[in-house]
């Protein structure tokens, strides 16, 4: 950058920034002008510490949905958990929290019908129930080790791929991972019935439960923060009925996701030092819809 006086910068001629005109300038000549125009983090946003922790909430509970999908698939292989008494439990958790998603507003400008919906839920457990013993045997000729490795992999990318800003519907690459670790977790229990009870237990949370968070977290914001202190609760208290030392690492991440990274990201904002002025790429401003009809 150039001086206002130089060798090069005749006084008598004004300087124009322009580029279709031939000056007598140099090429890297500018003004003291210039930089009038300099603006400071015009676009940063100022995070406030307990709404970080809040929206960080919806992370931790998702985390702990795959912990208590983990606990109960362990307790089904373990024989610790019936089959019989999971559909039932899931039946009754699917029932309540469909008449609670209606409570808060689902009726509101729907598109489907309550008739709709129970047609979708039967035909997808009428499949599921049939297909079940195929399921089952799908991966007999794959060792359990890869199986595990597999549905780690898949779940993970499952918490990586799910739509955070707005889970409901979830997205449709963090689904599909999830229902294919599901269905290689499921391949290694007892009997096709453990199979179909697992595959629903699946739907059901990473499937139903996250359109239900979505909507509590439009219609009744104070309700939000209690849920997902009670899915953390239940997934470390789960994991730590199977496996006390993962317990304790489940909750040192929570905590950490929770309350550390929002205050380090809180602290971060103050080093930004994001400049804007004349030399940004120009922005079209005016409305072009008109010549994309």
């Amino acid at each position: 950058m150039g001086a206002d006086s130089g060798p090069g910068a005749p006084a008598a001629v004004p300087w124009r920034k322009v580029l279709y005109e031939r000056q007598p300038f140099p090429d890297n000549y500018v003004d003291r002008r210039f930089l009038e125009e300099l603006r400071r983090n015009i676009r940063v946003r100022q995070y406030r510490y307990w709404a970080v922790v809040r929206e960080t909430g919806l992370i931790a509970q998702q985390v702990s949905c795959v912990a208590v999908f983990l606990t109960l698939w362990s307790c089904m292989e373990q024989g610790d958990l019936v089959p019989s008494t999971v559909l039932w439990v899931c039946l009754g958790c699917a029932l309540l929290g469909y008449g609670l998603y209606e409570i808060l507003g689902g009726a509101c400008g729907r598109e489907r019908t309550r008739l709709a919906d129970l047609q979708s839920a039967t035909i997808f457990l009428a499949f599921t129930f049939g297909f079940s013993p195929v399921l089952k045997t799908l991966t007999e000729s794959v060792s359990t080790d890869t199986v595990y490795a597999m549905s780690a992999m898949m779940l993970l990318a499952h918490l990586v791929s799910f739509p955070y800003a707005q889970p409901s519907p979830p997205g449709s690459l963090s689904l599909n991972a999830a229902l294919f670790a599901s269905v290689c977790l499921a391949s290694r229990l007892p009997g096709a019935l453990h199979t179909f009870t697992m595959l629903s237990c699946a739907l059901l949370v990473f499937a139903l439960w996250p359109c239900l968070l979505h909507r509590m977290r439009e219609k009744a914001e104070w309700s939000f923060p209690w849920a997902a202190v009670l899915v953390c609760l239940a997934g470390v208290g789960g994991l730590g009925s199977l496996w006390p030392e993962g317990a304790l690492l489940l909750s040192l991440a929570l905590l950490t996701l929770t309350l550390l990274c929002p205050l380090l990201l809180v602290h971060l904002q103050r080093h930004k030092d994001n400049i804007h002025g004349p030399w940004d790429e120009a922005e079209i401003r005016e409305d072009l819809s008109r010549f994309l009809n």
